[in-house]
């Protein structure tokens, strides 16, 4: 790592998981007293801000609405760049405080360049509602393009709250995008679609290419989970999509009562609750210790009177009886606690809270307009022939038909999200932006949406350089990963690289 860190100490960062999205992990840094160059002390890190933002772009007449932000200042002087970032879909008063800090990217970037840090919370998630609630109508201005347009507002209108705040604008000061997962993507789009506001961009896992049909997203996990592990999955899974295939109602009611879930009424829920497990994947960082759930699985799965299984695993029967008991004994209770399956997992009563409840701060109802409408990205089971550690059974179908479920006022049939139209406007894998860094995993569930996806081959150029880690979801965005791994700070120091030369690239307007 290049840069010395204020006051680090190491710290926990813990599960960050949100099942289904392409979601930024987050974690809480250690509170310190943090003061300007000169010692000044400055307002915490969890002060709110808040910005007139407008209700709708193409329509300012509508007025304005709260967006919360939040910023720091301890590394800048007069001439620095102003690093902005948003969390994506997510509150982001919910542990994002950090990435102000250089307990992140962002943060050494500032530290390196004499910068300041703005976290910026994304339209219709957490508190930064234009209205007071997530029916349909509302969230007809939570697209894409209205997000860019934020961003765009944000730097072009505000006056940020430290000294010469006023006059940091883009043409009199730099500005840098950062992003990680959906809002690494968001990094890509913007300065696809907005090009000349921001000088450069750092885009950490980012989902650029929209995908509707996205089995690859267990691709990483199957290549480098424990090998012993994929190979009891992919059993148990053939077992249950041979039943399917031949109508076998009787066996799959006796696989299902081995996991505790014979309640679950549709053979379709059950197929996803079996993804779950695999789910936990997404939570893991370089660091991880074997206490974590997705490895406590595999443990419970290939570890018999404390002997570990071979490549194979142990093969069907003992897959069922070890997998079912973890669900019986540990899982369940993890995600459902006193609910009943039916209840807990299933997708096929309407009538239920999840579906109805409109209030704001519901970031899974926000996220999944969002995946309706234009993203996609239903993790579902492989095309027929290639190895399997989730069901055929999985197909967008199940998770269109949710689209329904939640927003039958918008619509009447299981729509198509329209990822053809996002791929276009914001040139997801064709993106070809200066000064525009990416940084991937090798092990990221996410992988296969972003440039570094196999067989894209899109070529790591200086003015569009593209770096991988041996890393998992966004893990280059936390400094204390970089010391854990040496690819990983490998990607940082050359990103930080990168912006010093892009950087010193930068001239104000005349």
């Amino acid at each position: 790592m290049l840069l010395l860190l204020a006051g680090v100490a190491r710290a926990a960062i813990p599960n960050a998981m949100l099942r289904g999205r392409p979601s930024l992990p987050k974690f809480s840094a250690p509170e310190r007293l943090v003061t300007s160059p000169n010692g000044t002390a400055l307002p915490d890190i969890k002060t709110i801000y808040y910005f007139d933002q407008l209700i709708d772009h193409n329509d300012p007449g509508l007025g304005t609405f709260q967006q919360r932000y939040w910023m720091n200042w301890e590394f800048y002087e007069p001439g620095g760049p102003i690093i902005l970032m948003t969390p994506g879909e997510d509150d982001a008063s919910s542990g994002y405080q950090s990435f102000v800090t250089n307990y992140t990217i962002n943060g050494l970037i500032a530290q390196q360049q004499k910068g300041a840090v703005v976290i910026i919370e994304h339209r219709f998630f957490g508190e930064s509602n234009p209205y007071d609630n997530l029916t349909s109508q509302s969230l007809a201005l939570l697209t894409i393009q209205q997000a860019i347009d934020d961003l765009v507002y944000f730097a072009t209108t505000a006056d940020l709250p430290m000294p010469g705040g006023d006059a940091v604008k883009p043409g009199q000061a730099p500005w840098v995008l950062v992003g990680g997962s959906y809002s690494g993507a968001l990094t890509s789009w913007t300065m696809v679609n907005k090009p000349g506001i921001f000088w450069a961009g750092y885009a950490s896992s980012a989902v650029v290419e929209t995908i509707t049909d996205y089995y690859a997203y267990f691709t990483p996990i199957r290549d480098y989970m424990p090998r012993n592990c994929s190979s009891d999955v992919e059993a148990v899974i053939a077992h249950l999509d041979r039943m399917y295939v031949v109508n076998d109602t009787a066996g799959i009611q006796t696989l299902k009562e081995a996991f505790g879930l014979g309640g679950l009424v549709h053979v379709d829920d059950f197929a996803y609750a079996l993804q779950y497990n695999l789910f936990e994947w997404q939570a893991l960082q370089p660091h991880a210790d074997p206490g974590t759930l997705f490895f406590d699985f595999c443990d419970a799965l290939e570890v018999k009177d404390g002997v570990n299984a071979g490549p194979e695993g142990w093969g069907l029967e003992n897959a069922i009886y070890s997998w079912g008991k973890f669900w019986n004994t540990t899982y369940y209770n993890h995600v459902c606690n006193d609910r009943d399956a039916e209840t807990c997992i299933g997708t096929y009563n309407t009538s239920q809270s999840y579906w109805t409840n409109v209030t704001v701060d519901n970031a899974d109802r926000s996220w999944t307009w969002m995946v309706c409408n234009q993203i996609g990205f239903y993790q579902v089971g492989p095309p027929e022939g290639q190895p399997a550690i989730v069901s055929h059974i999985l197909q967008p179908i199940y998770d269109e038909r949710q689209c329904v479920n939640m927003f039958p006022q918008a619509f009447a049939s299981p729509p198509e999200p329209t990822i053809a139209k996002t791929n276009r406007m914001y040139d997801g894998w064709d993106v070809d932006i200066p000064r525009l860094f990416f940084a991937n995993g090798l092990r990221d569930p996410w992988r296969e949406a972003t440039v570094s996806a196999d067989g894209l081959n899109k070529a790591n150029t200086t003015s569009m350089p593209i770096y991988e880690g041996d890393g998992f979801h966004a893990s280059d965005m936390f400094t204390l990963i970089g010391f854990d791994d040496p690819s990983i700070a490998a990607v940082q120091d050359a990103a930080l690289m990168y912006m010093k030369e892009w950087l010193a690239e930068w001239k104000p307007s005349a």
